[in-house]
C-alpha cells in the first residue's frame, strides 16, 4: 500500500529549550503554524514566545510535564494540531507518544512506534543488526537477570566488559567493569540508573572496547524505500560518556572507510525498516575495526554539525544547498519522497559543535543553574549559535543545563578550530558559570588541534586542561557581584507587594512583565 500523503498545517512541538526555538523557526520558514507546550517554570521561556499557541501542560518537574503523553496528546487536541514533533530527549524515543498520536490521527513526526521500540530496545536492536550482517560489538544479546549470570559471561568475554541500560542512552545506565569484584556494585548501580532513567531496570553486556573513537552517521529515510546518509559527525570528545563537542567529518576517516561505513548505515536503517531522519552510532577500536553500538531514532542533539557541511547539488543550477533535517523530518512524516540520491549528497568544508553548559569546569563539572544577568553571543561568517536564553533567563535546575550550541564552518579543520576559538573568545555570558572555558581551553590545545585523541582524552587530561582555563577576571567580578545582589535582596524581599505579587520569585521587570503578558494571551 503506497504511503498517504498528508499537508500538516500545524505542529505541536512536544520539548523545551533550544531544540523548540530550532523547530519553531524551520516550521515558519514552511508555512507552518506551531503550537508550544510549557511547565510552569518555562512559562516565560524563548519557545513560548515565539510559538503561534502556547499550551501549558503542569508543574515543573519533567515526569508532571514534559514526559506526560496523556497532557501532550491532549494539548495537541485541544489546539488542533495536525502534527507532533517530539525533539530530543524527554518523549522523543517513547513508542507510546508515536502511538499516542496514531490512534488520535495525529501525525508524529519520527519513525513508526515499533521501530522506535525495536531499536530503542539495545538486545533487539543488536539481534536485528546481526541479522544484516552489520559487525556489532561482542557481547550478550539479551537482558541480563542477576549478577551471577553477568559474572559467567564477563568471564566468557574477558575483562573489561561495560554493563549498559537496554533502554535509552546518552550515557546513563552505564558501568564499566575492570575485574570481577567490581561486578556486583556495577551490576546493581547499573541497573538502578536505568530504572530511573528509562523506567526499565534491564541491562545487557559488552566486550568494552578500550579508548575507542566514536563516530555516528546521519541517515534519512522516507516512506517509499529510499534511504541516504549525509556524512559522519565524530563525537569521540566524551566526558562521563556524556558528548562535548562534535566535529564534522571526522578527522579519523578515509575516503574509502567513511564510503564503507556509510554504506553500512544506510543498510542498518534499512533492516530497521526506518522512516526519518535517525543515526547509526559505531565505534572504532585500536585496529581500526568499527562496530554497530546504536540507532538513535530521532534528531539529534550534533544535528548542526552535518547540516553546515552537508548540501545537495541541484542538477540544474550546480549550486550547493544545505539540508535542513527538521524540515525533511516534516517533509517525510507528509509522505514526500526525498528529493536527492546519494550521489548527489556534498560534503563541503569542516564543522565543529561546542555544548556550552551552565556547569562549573572547575568544580568537576557541577549544574550552576541561576539568572543569566547578561549574554553575549558570537556573530560573523560561518557562525550559528542554537540557543533559548536571553538576558534575564533563568536557568531551571530541573532540566539540562544546556544554554547553547556554538556551531561553525570553514574550509577545512584547522581553520574552523580557529573560528570557533575567535567565536568562544567573543562569547560572553555573566552571571551563572558555564563550560566556555573548558571548550577554549580544547581549542588551543595541541593534541585537539592535531587530531590526537579517543574517549578516554578528556579523563586523562582534565588536570592539564583545568590548569590551561582562563577566567574572565570582569565576568568574574560581575559573577560575583550578582549572587552577592541576590543572596541580598532574597532576604530583604519577603514580602509580597500591593499587586499580590510574590517579590522574591521575581527576577527583573522584563519576566515579571512577560508573565503577565503570555497568561493573559
Amino acid at each position: 500500500m503506497m504511503p498517504q500523503r498528508v499537508q500538516i498545517r500545524k505542529i505541536l512541538i512536544a520539548n523545551r529549550g533550544e531544540i523548540a526555538v530550532r523547530i519553531i523557526r524551520a516550521c515558519r520558514e514552511m508555512g507552518i503554524k506551531t503550537v508550544a507546550v510549557y511547565s510552569d517554570i518555562d512559562i516565560c521561556s524563548l519557545h513560548v514566545r515565539l510559538a503561534d499557541e502556547v499550551c501549558h501542560i503542569g508543574p515543573s518537574p519533567a515526569n508532571e510535564s514534559y514526559l506526560r503523553i496523556d497532557k501532550i496528546i491532549d494539548a495537541a487536541l485541544k489546539t488542533g494540531a495536525d502534527a507532533v514533533h517530539p525533539g530530543y530527549g524527554f518523549l522523543a524515543e517513547n513508542p507510546g507518544l508515536a502511538k499516542g498520536c496514531i490512534e488520535n490521527d495525529i501525525v508524529f513526526i519520527g519513525p513508526d512506534p515499533d521501530v522506535i521500540l525495536s531499536m530503542g530496545e539495545k538486545t533487539i536492536a543488536k539481534k536485528t543488526m546481526i541479522g544484516a550482517g552489520i559487525p556489532t560489538i561482542p557481547g550478550a544479546d539479551r537482558s541480563i537477570l542477576d549478577v551471577e549470570e553477568a559474572r559467567a559471561i564477563a568471564e566468557e568475554l574477558g575483562y573489561p566488559v561495560i554493563l549498559k541500560a537496554s533502554m535509552g542512552g546518552g550515557g546513563r545506565g552505564m558501568r564499566i567493569v575492570h575485574e570481577p569484584r567490581g561486578m556486583d556494585l556495577a551490576f546493581w548501580s547499573a541497573k538502578s540508573e536505568a530504572l530511573a532513567a528509562f523506567g526499565s531496570e534491564s541491562v545487557f553486556m559488552e566486550k568494552y572496547i578500550v579508548n575507542p573513537r566514536h563516530i555516528e552517521f546521519q541517515i534519512l529515510a522516507d516512506k517509499y524505500g529510499n534511504v541516504v546518509h549525509l556524512g559522519e559527525r565524530d563525537c569521540t570528545l566524551q566526558r562521563r560518556n556524556q558528548k562535548l563537542l562534535e566535529e564534522a567529518p571526522s578527522p579519523f576517516l578515509n575516503s574509502e572507510k567513511r564510503e564503507k561505513m556509510g554504506q553500512i548505515a544506510v543498510t542498518a536503517a534499512k533492516a530497521a525498516d526506518y522512516q526519518s531522519a535517525g543515526t547509526i552510532e559505531f565505534l572504532i577500536d585500536a585496529d581500526d575495526n568499527f562496530y554497530f553500538m546504536e540507532m538513535n531514532t530521532r534528531i539529534q542533539v550534533e544535528h548542526p554539525v552535518t547540516e553546515m557541511v552537508t548540501g545537495v547539488e541541484h542538477p540544474v543550477t550546480e549550486m550547493v544547498t544545505g539540508i535542513d533535517l527538521i524540515k525533511e523530518q516534516i517533509r517525510i512524516a507528509q509522505g514526500e519522497k526525498l528529493r536527492y540520491k546519494q550521489k548527489d549528497i556534498k560534503v563541503n568544508g569542516w564543522s565543529i559543535e561546542c555544548r556550552i553548559n551552565a556547569e562549573d569546569p572547575f568544580a568537576d563539572f557541577i549544574p550552576n543553574p541561576g539568572m543569566i544577568e547578561s549574554v553575549r553571543f558570537p556573530m560573523g561568517p560561518g557562525i550559528r549559535v542554537d540557543t533559548a536564553v536571553f538576558n534575564g533567563y533563568e536557568i531551571p535546575r530541573q532540566y539540562d543545563s544546556l544554554i547553547a550550541k556554538v556551531i561553525v564552518h570553514a574550509a577545512n579543520r584547522r581553520s574552523a578550530i580557529n573560528r570557533m576559538e575567535y567565536a568562544l573568545t567573543e562569547m560572553k555570558i555573566l552571571g551563572i558559570r558555564t563550560t566556555k572555558e573548558f571548550h577554549l581551553a580544547l581549542m588551543k590545545n595541541r593534541d585537539f588541534r592535531n587530531s590526537q585523541y579517543d574517549t578516554s582524552f578528556i579523563e586523562k587530561n582534565i588536570k592539564r586542561l583545568k590548569s590551561e582555563l582562563s577566567i574572565d577576571e570582569g565576568a568574574a567580578a560581575i559573577a560575583t557581584a550578582v549572587d552577592v545582589f541576590l543572596y541580598t535582596r532574597r532576604m530583604t524581599m519577603k514580602h509580597h507587594d500591593r499587586n499580590g505579587v510574590n517579590r522574591q520569585n521575581v527576577r527583573s521587570a522584563w519576566r515579571l512583565s512577560r508573565r503577565f503578558d503570555i497568561r493573559n494571551r
